[in-house]
């Protein structure tokens, strides 16, 4: 029924967030996901129409970047060769650990979205104490899975993921001992949701290799983490029952902070670690005039960096933030994403793959859903922890991974950059 009823919000959300995702793949690591989680949270406030919500517009952006962007540290690349596997208990194995790395990547970017959307004046969220139970939490969990039992995910690379699930138990029992269901509610979703969305697009990865299909099926899997991901982070928000916060805007200096970084910090780490001169030199390779390509794609990509900091500061100085402020933030942050995704794989080399075309239609296909959607999120939603759906989806899940293990370990032998985790 909600679903339904918010379909349009839930899929812009969806969308936004699955494009996103799927330009992630050209920058990589926590920047890139800092970027597209931000994107997700900000498509949120613009579909919600809650002048609240816009108020703390910018603190919803840097929650989500945040959320996602740390689960950027984790090495899932082992585990995409375990799924590659000819058997049942290896592929399995793989799918099943992307579903993991999948929920992690959700866990931590719905909840912290949902902490910001419960906190009020009156209410606030004790974010030191949060903070420090998180980094106990990371820490005493990666030291007594990976140090002390040495149940190792994706040996012999980095054991990162234990680090996110110490820092995701503890977000939920801060939750918990808070009262802070609706904020659970969205942790949860988007947990399920993303580690679906990994699972299936390695299925669907595998799927067109094995077909030949000529698409960046890599791609394709990103696309589909970002797609449920953000189908469940927004399905936890819009079900979810949240208290009206009219006096309680962010002060300015906070406004600011957070502007620098997403605006300045995220956008120079990504940068520095892709769009470089030595960096593009690297990517491209052997091709004609490539010293003038990769110094024209560098500077591109500065100054278009730098007049989106420009304008969306100047758009946003005055603090007082309506729709037209939301929107205009979203689809620049989303638009700048998307053409130094065309920068950094060629484009001043004449190189434009399809799949870059794609993110251009799904970015306008996501304009006209909000241009249509101008009905205000009614916030009739629950508070209510349903454990027991939680607990059928998940084994509903589970079962689903099992079947596209069956299905792909009798579509192919063994794929080149297959693992096997269990002899």
């Amino acid at each position: 029924m909600i679903v339904k009823k918010f379909a349009v919000k839930i899929g812009v959300v969806a969308l936004s967030l699955a494009t996103a995702w799927a330009i992630r793949g050209q920058f990589g690591h926590e920047q890139g996901a800092a970027w597209a989680g931000a994107i997700g949270g900000l498509a949120i406030v613009v579909v919600s129409k809650r002048k609240d919500w816009y108020a703390k517009m910018v603190l919803i952006a840097l929650a989500s970047a945040i959320g996602w962007g740390a689960g950027g540290m984790i090495s899932y690349g082992q585990v995409v060769g375990y799924g590659k596997a000819d058997n049942f208990i290896n592929a399995f194995y793989g799918l099943e650990m992307l579903f993991v790395i999948g929920a992690l990547f959700g866990l931590l970017g719905g909840g912290l979205v949902g902490l910001v959307l419960e906190e009020t004046k009156k209410s606030k969220v004790n974010w030191g104490a949060l903070v420090s139970e998180m980094v106990a939490g990371a820490l005493l969990t990666y030291f007594f899975l990976i140090e002390q039992i040495g149940f190792k995910m994706t040996p012999p690379r980095s054991e990162a993921w234990a680090l996110i699930f110490g820092a995701g138990i503890a977000m939920l029992l801060h939750m918990a001992r808070s009262n802070r269901n609706s904020a659970i509610r969205v942790a949860i979703f988007s947990a399920l949701g993303g580690g679906f969305g990994f699972s299936f697009g390695k299925f669907l990865q595998v799927t067109g290799n094995v077909f030949e299909i000529p698409f960046n099926m890599w791609n394709v899997m990103e696309y589909s983490i970002g797609f449920f991901g953000g189908t469940g982070m927004a399905y936890g928000v819009f079900s979810s029952k949240w208290p009206v916060d009219d006096e309680g805007k962010p002060k300015t200096w906070v406004n600011i902070l957070s502007l620098l970084v997403l605006l300045v910090f995220i956008p120079l780490m990504i940068y520095r670690e892709s769009l470089a001169y030595a960096h593009i030199l690297n990517r491209l390779g052997e091709i004609p005039n490539i010293e003038q390509i990769a110094y024209s794609s560098t500077l591109a990509s500065a100054i278009v960096l730098l007049l989106m900091a420009i304008s969306v500061f100047w758009k946003l100085r005055g603090g007082n933030f309506v729709t037209k402020d939301t929107t205009f933030f979203l689809f620049v942050y989303l638009g700048v994403y998307a053409l130094l995704s065309y920068v950094v794989t060629g484009l001043f080399a004449g190189k434009m793959d399809l799949n870059h075309h794609l993110y251009l239609f799904n970015i306008l296909i996501i304009y006209i859903m909000v241009r249509k959607e101008k009905v205000e999120f009614p916030n009739v939603g629950s508070k209510a922890l349903p454990t027991k759906k939680w607990l059928w989806c998940l084994l509903a899940i589970l079962f689903f991974i099992a079947i596209f293990s069956l299905v792909a370990i009798n579509l192919h032998d063994e794929l080149p950059g297959s693992h096997n985790r269990f002899e």
